[in-house]
């Protein structure tokens, strides 16, 4: 099973408010990437749903990305699955490889990893069956 790792850009943050009453937030936020590394050349459309605490001490966020590019030299995309929690410094962030997902050249992958935001710099692992 690769294990794939490297960094990606964020090329687009545009949010949208869900829910602005008092308590905790909701918002919706599209987001595209560019990868490097492994990932090299990749781009991403992703819409994540995201959570706040009030004094932004909790935060959470799910969401769906389409992956485009190439792996291992097999051309295709694939959908991925994230699921985000922070609380205070303790941070996890998981995705998944959504099973059926894959098209094309990346028809049948499957895998998860994490993504990180260390100093500004989001990097990402990606353990998959190609």
């Amino acid at each position: 099973m690769p294990h794939l790792t490297g960094t990606f850009d964020l090329t687009g943050w545009e949010p949208a408010t869900v829910d602005d009453t008092p308590g905790a937030q909701l918002a919706r936020v599209r987001i595209t990437k560019t990868f490097h590394g492994d990932l090299a050349g990749g781009t991403s459309l992703t819409e994540i749903l995201t959570f706040a605490s009030p004094d932004e001490s909790l935060r959470a966020y799910v969401g769906l990305e389409k992956f485009t590019g190439t792996i291992a030299g097999r051309t295709g995309s694939f959908v991925l699955q994230h699921e985000a929690r922070a609380e205070g410094e303790d941070q996890s962030l998981t995705w998944r490889i959504v099973a059926g997902s894959g098209a094309d050249g990346l028809a049948g992958i499957t895998g998860e990893g994490t993504i990180a935001n260390e100093d500004g710099v989001h990097r990402f692992t990606l353990d998959c069956e190609v």
